[in-house]
């Protein structure tokens, strides 16, 4: 068991990012290539200081995150940054490049997937046996994953019934995959809508997206780990899938570390623009523990189902959702209709002193000019075609080098 940490006492960020050819823009499967560069021998997880390099279960996709906990998220961004740009000058002899954002928009899952075929590969073939895990919900879905503690079954109560809520929130201000195949999806966040379906063979993995309202360690193995032991017994005859991994929750309680991670934020275009978003919702998660906008008995009452409404439609519409429902506005202190746009400007009114100064005008800029995804659609206009859409993403590219924000 690792070691135990009280609420917000330290953080664990991973960001992940698409390897991509220069000249054709194709994804390019060679995330293996980096990694025997960096190490001179292929290991799957590589330390570099405060940030660490990992593979993914396809082999264009590269995983940077926090090498352990981290106290503080003030100066994410800049550690991030030197190992997006470490990487890039390593991929340039290959003629390769980093992508942010949460999908390639013209990857062809069905030709271009391939996965990894070094350490756990067992866990990932068995993943695609059951799956089939070229799609885009398996193989064109970067996002970033926030890793949060809890000391024991009282603190993993209150953070669990804050997490709950706030899920529905997050595609307002992280929604960056509206493009799929060279079209529009009609989704800001299309890796979500993927998300909800992706393993539809056994649903007791997903669940509704949203937990269920659970809050104990005992409840949590009886209603969502066991049935998830006995969906997947029949595919598992080696027992190589464990409970932990398994469970796809927009948030899942890891016990086995004593944290829960927040899995429903699309990645961003940079470093700069991820770091200060999980500055935001940490902020606000610390004021719904603190109960500073309702009670934990509030928090803990709403249903997995009333929650998922709103997460729908903010899979959909990002910032421009509106919600309806009077009771959950009603938490944060505001009157139905809203848009998630409108919550979001509340919350961070709110927390904003709490924030670090240095993430104020990055998240001002997103409330203001809208999630990546609507700013895209803004920069691609009319003209989907192929060279406009590589056009576009190159500018997504050149913020990742640079840390700065798109801005059509």
């Amino acid at each position: 068991m690792s070691k135990r940490y009280h609420l917000f006492e330290v953080y664990g960020i991973e960001l992940e990012y698409i390897l991509v050819n220069k000249e054709s823009f194709k994804v390019a499967p060679r995330v293996d290539e980096i990694l025997i560069k960096k190490a001179g021998e292929l290991i799957s997880d590589i330390e570099n200081g405060d940030i660490a390099w990992s593979n993914e279960l396809v082999a264009h996709v590269i995983e940077l995150k926090t090498n352990g906990p981290t106290k503080s998220t003030d100066d994410l961004a800049e550690k991030f940054h030197e190992n997006i740009l470490e990487i890039n000058e390593m991929l340039d002899s290959l003629n390769l490049q980093l992508l942010g954002s949460a999908a390639h928009p013209l990857m062809n899952p069905d030709t271009d997937t391939e996965l990894w075929k070094h350490s756990y590969s067992e866990v990932y073939a068995l993943y695609n046996t059951i799956f089939n895990c070229k799609g885009h919900g398996w193989s064109n879905v970067q996002s970033m994953h926030i890793n949060l503690p809890f000391y024991n079954d009282s603190e993993f109560e209150k953070l669990h019934a804050a997490i709950r809520i706030i899920l529905p929130l997050l595609p307002g201000i992280c929604a960056s995959s509206p493009i799929l195949e060279g079209k529009r999806t009609g989704f800001k966040d299309t890796r979500l809508e993927f998300y909800k379906s992706n393993q539809k063979e056994i649903p007791e993995l997903t669940g509704s997206v949203i937990p269920e309202r659970i809050f104990s360690k005992a409840e949590y193995y009886t209603q969502i780990f066991e049935p998830i032991k006995r969906a997947i017994k029949p595919y598992d005859k080696d027992k190589i899938l464990d409970h932990h991994y398994l469970n796809s929750r927009g948030a899942i309680a890891r016990f086995d570390r004593n944290a829960i991670e927040i899995r429903l934020m699309d990645i961003q275009e940079c470093p700069k623009a991820d770091i200060a978003l999980c500055a935001l919702v940490i902020e606000v998660l610390k004021a719904l523990v603190n109960e500073e906008f309702c009670t934990l008995k509030t928090q803990k009452s709403w249903s997995e189902k009333d929650l998922f409404l709103i997460l729908n439609e903010a899979i959909k519409y990002a910032e421009n959702a509106v919600i309806e429902n009077d009771n959950y506005l009603q938490s944060f202190g505001l009157k139905a209709p809203a848009t998630i746009n409108e919550v979001w400007k509340q919350l961070y009114k709110t927390v904003k002193p709490n924030i670090h100064k240095s993430h104020h005008q990055t998240i001002e800029m997103i409330l203001e000019e809208g999630t990546l995804s609507t700013r895209l659609l803004k920069a691609l206009g009319d003209d989907m075609s192929e060279k406009h859409i590589i056009s576009v993403y190159r500018e997504v590219q050149n913020c990742l080098k640079t840390n700065t924000l798109f801005q059509p």
